[in-house]
């Protein structure tokens, strides 16, 4: 079943053609760049771009880096704020005549990651999924099911949100070493790691490609892997959650 999906970023908008019956992508990945604090009238346009680009017509799966609720956004943290309160999914399904079914963008990723990437992930009993880019996504997932939204990288570390101080953008920005960033990473994952006490960490994102280059700095106790996926698992969660809504 060939599904589009959509990953909306803080930075671009993203889209392809999913496989979901192998978890991989068919058609080229789109990508476009974005304004900083884009505003929901931007997306649609790029949206509807996509889809054009890609010749696609049916379910089409978005990924949104915030709390959405029935298509409804309720948070955008790095976002425009006139997000908040859209009724995303009506206003993509009108710009692009399709139907539309709306996910948190760390979600998305997390449950591609559980049924396509880490291999054995759903043996673990509660399994904490983590984005990491310019921003810090959380999904958890205990014996198999979703918590949904739970945006844990607005958690308080230090007197300071976890992704103001440990996303890769934080890292880029401050040009902190490997050595440094991975010193501020644990600190995240350790107060992650008393509140939730998971079996397994997987950490997802751009950075998930570079796991080796600062695995060796992250100190904590729970078992840590990098996403298998990388930066494709959004596109592809919101595929998968697309389809999956139309189930009966």
């Amino acid at each position: 079943m060939i599904t589009l999906g959509i990953d909306i970023g803080g930075s671009a908008i993203k889209g392809a053609l999913v496989d979901l019956d192998q978890g991989k992508l068919v058609s080229e990945r789109v990508r476009y760049e974005t304004e900083p604090l884009f505003k929901p009238r931007v997306a649609a346009e790029l949206v509807e771009k996509i889809r054009k680009k890609l010749d696609y017509h049916g379910v089409i799966g978005v990924g949104y880096p915030g709390v959405v609720k029935k298509g409804i956004a309720y948070t955008a943290a790095n976002l425009h704020k006139n997000w908040i309160g859209t009724d995303i999914a009506q206003l993509l399904s009108n710009q692009t005549g399709q139907p539309i079914t709306v996910i948190n963008d760390a979600d998305a990723a997390g449950l591609a990651e559980m049924r396509f990437g880490v291999e054995d992930a759903h043996l673990y009993k509660t399994v904490f999924f983590l984005t990491v880019g310019t921003g810090i996504g959380s999904a958890i997932f205990v014996d198999g099911h979703l918590l949904p939204n739970t945006e844990l990288g607005h958690l308080e570390v230090r007197g300071k949100e976890a992704e103001h101080r440990a996303s890769d953008a934080v890292r880029r920005q401050k040009k902190l070493s490997w050595k440094r960033w991975g010193k501020r990473f644990t600190e995240v994952l350790n107060t992650y790691e008393s509140l939730i006490n998971p079996d397994l960490f997987i950490i997802g994102g751009g950075i998930s490609s570079k796991f080796e280059n600062y695995a060796e700095y992250l100190k904590i106790q729970t078992k840590i892997l990098p996403a298998e996926l990388e930066n494709l698992a959004g596109i592809i969660g919101a595929a998968m959650a697309a389809k999956e809504a139309e189930l009966p």
